[in-house]
């Protein structure tokens, strides 16, 4: 199964999902979970192939397999989330290999049923399942037909377990530190939350936080009943996710720049999402710069170079 990734209009607030199954044995019982994951993130999907297992990896870790030329790791997404799948599930299983975080990864599930175009609006964070076993791996959830609830997997998370999400040692210097003012970061992942926003502390700023681009305009508004027209002055960025429920990255940049209190204010895209397609809508959107989730350096070096051309501006506007 191949999939086609098209170029959605910027600011519309869209997305593709191809959307997969995990089963669940209980007793004498199977349970049908419905997931989906961004076809931005998808390569092809596959049969299961021949794996060599990897000794001292963790039960998820199913092993590595050649990909025309290409050594990726696989993950059991059933024994990730501590489902006990029924064994002719396991038999009969898919593997979407995707591509994020400039990292290839292959996911096993068990059927890979359709593409789903959904308003982002349509999806909610998954907040209220924090305190339960599968809190951390949600972001998001949406309904669909018959009633049933899809699930959007926190992949990154995953990435991090594999010890391949990690911000690295960076060399910090006079051009990237010694910063002041705010940075508003969005964000729905609170791994990427959480490493992003201590880079940016680093650098001297005062992070305040998101979690959607709904949230993202609230704090603006709020935000600009404090400062007024200063604003532009006092928030020197914004730093922001492209997916996110309720309202995505693109869209909140869309109406950021076509709002003349907050347009002067940069915004820097920072994704998982690693494919030419989304750099180019992240450009049409109105951003300074396009970055993928996470080396250090380059994140620091970018910031500092939109922050710095933005003072600039400021200073002689």
């Amino acid at each position: 199964m191949k999939v086609q990734k098209d170029i959605l209009k910027v600011g519309s607030n869209e997305m593709e999902l191809v959307d997969f199954r995990i089963f669940k044995r209980e007793g004498d019982e199977i349970y049908e979970g419905i997931y989906g994951i961004n076809v931005a993130k998808v390569r092809e999907i596959i049969r299961l192939p021949i794996l060599t297992e990897l000794p001292g990896t963790p039960e998820f870790i199913e092993g590595i397999f050649d990909l025309r030329g290409v050594v990726i790791p696989v993950v059991n997404l059933a024994k990730w989330m501590g489902i006990e799948a029924p064994e002719e599930m396991e038999r009969g299983a898919r593997v979407i290999i995707t591509e994020f975080n400039n990292i290839l990864i292959g996911f096993v599930v068990h059927e890979a049923k359709r593409i789903r175009r959904i308003n982002w609006k349509d999806i909610e964070p998954a907040s209220f399942l924090d305190n339960s076993t599968d809190g951390s791996k949600i972001t998001g959830v949406t309904r669909i037909e018959d009633d049933n609830v899809l699930l959007i997997l926190d992949l990154e998370s995953v990435v991090q377990q594999l010890g391949l999400y990690q911000p690295g040692h960076a060399t910090m210097n006079e051009h990237n530190s010694n910063f002041d003012g705010y940075v508003l970061l969005l964000d729905d992942s609170s791994t990427a939350r959480h490493i992003i926003k201590d880079a940016l502390e680093k650098m001297g700023f005062h992070v305040i936080e998101g979690s959607d681009g709904e949230q993202g305009l609230k704090i603006l508004e709020d935000l600009y009943e404090i400062h007024g027209d200063a604003l532009s002055s006092k928030l020197r960025l914004i730093a922001s996710d492209i997916e996110m429920p309720r309202m995505d990255g693109f869209h909140f940049a869309a109406k950021v720049k076509e709002d003349p209190r907050f347009k002067m204010i940069p915004i820097v895209f920072n994704s998982s999402i690693s494919d030419h397609f989304s750099e180019m809508r992240g450009k049409e959107a109105g951003a300074e710069a396009y970055l993928v989730k996470f080396d250090a350096n380059i994140f620091y070096d970018e910031v500092a170079r939109v922050v710095q051309t933005h003072i600039l501006g400021v200073k002689h506007g």
